[in-house]
């Protein structure tokens, strides 16, 4: 089985560009990081913290996103997104994570993560889309 310990740490930085900013409020100046972005960060921060640590042919799933998102980031600056392991059961992993521009924490929560045989998960996945429009 894999080796998780409790309090292994990911930390991942990411520049607020346009093209991780929303753009629906009309205004440049009122551009800020996305929340879907902040989330992905987050989710991939958790992800490859506790990628090096699993069996050959493994690998993770979001399974639940808890978060926050406190702050508005606008373009140009900083984010690091911090993820901890805070509890290991059986395949799931679950995470604290937080994120913070250069002024400000902007999102604080818990990640859910499933490990998973990748080819198994691939053969699952081709078997649920040869039924599509079947139920």
């Amino acid at each position: 089985m894999h080796n998780i310990p409790i309090g292994t740490k990911g930390e991942e930085r990411l520049l607020v560009t346009s093209e991780v900013a929303i753009d629906f409020l009309g205004l440049d100046n009122a551009r800020v990081l996305a929340t879907p972005h902040l989330i992905g960060g987050l989710e991939m921060t958790a992800r490859n913290s506790i990628k090096p640590l699993l069996e050959e042919g493994h690998d993770t799933v979001g399974t639940q996103v808890t978060v926050s998102h406190l702050a508005a980031t606008p373009m140009g600056m900083n984010v690091t997104f911090h993820s901890e392991v805070i509890a290991v059961a059986e395949r799931r992993v679950t995470f604290k994570v937080e994120a913070y521009d250069e002024k400000d924490k902007i999102a604080e929560g818990t990640h859910e993560r499933g490990i998973v045989n990748v080819a198994k998960f691939a053969t699952r996945l081709a078997a649920k889309a040869a039924g599509i429009g079947q139920r």
